[in-house]
């Protein structure tokens, strides 16, 4: 199994852009209408609040990755934690999903800017179809390996944050810097639990560091470069992000920028600079997307090769050639390409936030309740940040509970599905296990 990881083969760069690539690619561009439909015209500070929550949350995988750098890191640190039990594989799984339904979630938002270079409707059946187009794409190029994946990201992390900057430069510019989000929005409209709701998705836009937890000792000098890459891409994007924020709110009402959350970075182009700015837009989009994609895929293989590899999922390779790394590729994107046909944007962006809260409240336990001394990491940090998180998920399911309760039933079913198989899984494990051990001692 090893033979499949390329140790050192990500350098500090590489980690920040592939880091960088799989929250912008989907962050800013998918959720900034999202976020703001809960939040209302201070959209901008639930994006600021959840970049300080992310800082929290990092804490625990900086600590763990600084000691115990590992390719699939998350499921290390569950392992460690808890030990090979229901609940470590459960939590695995968790992030794993939530992983892959940020890649659906970065294919449906490419499908919906690209048709905005056309005169489609934006429930076009096109959108899921280029969803799709995209996830094969992103097949093809991580079969071809490391050094292929580390290059493509890097190039698009610049041209991305660089396009980007200078849309969000242009359009405050154009706009005098007024915020007319907040100019036209209905007083009393957001609710402090709205506002919470807001915040739990835009740490969605965040969760992306974990990429490079999961790439763990495939990064150059780990135990210091891990860290690094995480607080560098969490800088860039909250630059990036609050600078996006700014200028979408400058350029749109809080009502266009809902009715046009899917796409609303092309829209807030559109007042100033007409159907270039929009290309041009779009065209970022493109490249961030892509970019984005490319890079969760790479991440999302490896974790559930690990998972594998300690026997804390099955694995069947279906007649397929190679090893359990590029099998573990297939099953990732075959499922992200599943949930990008049938689920829309919101609900995508729901269920992918709702895993990953429930998973990093118990990875930041494990690591209270059993590794806090053995890894140095302070108390009040890891209780900190267990806190911010339910806050952010209870407030999310509160309102989702009213204005979307399939979703949420949605999610808890599978959550429980998911344990309920780990549950079996295991202990047919282990009862396979009693015998032989028995048998070894006759």
């Amino acid at each position: 199994m090893k033979d499949n990881y390329q140790k050192n083969s990500l350098t500090l760069a590489g980690a920040v852009a592939m880091g960088t690539g799989v929250m912008i690619g989907a962050g800013i561009f998918a959720l900034t209408g999202q976020v703001a439909q809960f939040s209302g015209p201070a959209f901008p500070l639930a994006f600021l609040i959840a970049a300080f929550i992310s800082g929290f949350s990092a804490y625990t995988y900086i600590k763990m990755s600084n000691k115990y750098p590992s390719a699939g890191g998350i499921a290390m640190i569950l392992q460690k934690a808890y030990g090979p039990t229901t609940i470590a594989a459960a939590s695995a799984l968790l992030m794993t999903m939530s992983m892959v339904i940020n890649e659906s979630l970065v294919a449906r938002t490419f499908g919906a800017y690209t048709l905005q270079l056309f005169d489609v409707e934006k429930n076009s059946v096109l959108v899921p179809i280029l969803a799709v187009g995209l996830i094969a794409f992103a097949f093809v190029i991580n079969i071809s390996g490391n050094k292929i994946i580390g290059g493509v990201s890097k190039v698009a992390a610049v041209l991305k944050v660089g396009g980007i900057l200078i849309f969000a430069g242009a359009a405050l510019w154009a706009s005098g810097l007024s915020f007319e989000a907040a100019s036209s929005a209905p007083s009393n409209e957001t609710t402090p639990a709205g506002f919470l709701a807001g915040v739990a998705l835009a740490i969605l836009a965040f969760k992306g560091f974990t990429t490079i937890t999961n790439s763990g000792d495939e990064v150059q000098s780990p135990n210091k470069n891990v860290g690094r890459a995480i607080m560098w891409s969490l800088g860039v994007c909250l630059i990036v992000y609050m600078a996006v924020a700014l200028a979408v709110g400058s350029s749109l009402t809080l009502e266009e920028i809902i009715a046009a959350k899917d796409f609303s970075l092309a829209e807030a182009s559109r007042p100033a600079f007409g159907d270039l700015g929009v290309a041009f837009t779009v065209i970022i989009a493109i490249i961030a997307t892509a970019s984005g994609l490319l890079a969760s895929v790479f991440a999302v293989s490896r974790m559930l090769a690990m998972l594998t590899e300690m026997n804390l999922i099955p694995h069947k390779h279906f007649g397929m050639p190679g090893g359990i790394q590029k099998h573990t590729l297939v099953y990732t994107v075959f499922l992200a390409a599943f949930l990008a046909a049938f689920f829309d944007l919101g609900r995508i962006a729901s269920l992918g936030a709702i895993y990953y809260l429930v998973m990093d409240v118990i990875i930041h336990y494990g690591v209270l309740r059993y590794l806090r001394e053995d890894v140095g990491a302070r108390a009040w940090i890891l209780i900190s940040a267990i806190l911010f998180d339910l806050l952010a998920l209870g407030a999310f399911l509160f309102i989702k509970a009213s204005a979307d309760p399939v979703i949420v039933v949605i999610a808890i079913g599978s959550m429980a599905a998911i344990f309920a198989f780990e549950a079996l899984y295991l202990g047919k494990i282990r009862d396979k296990e009693a015998p032989d051990h028995a048998h070894s001692h006759s």
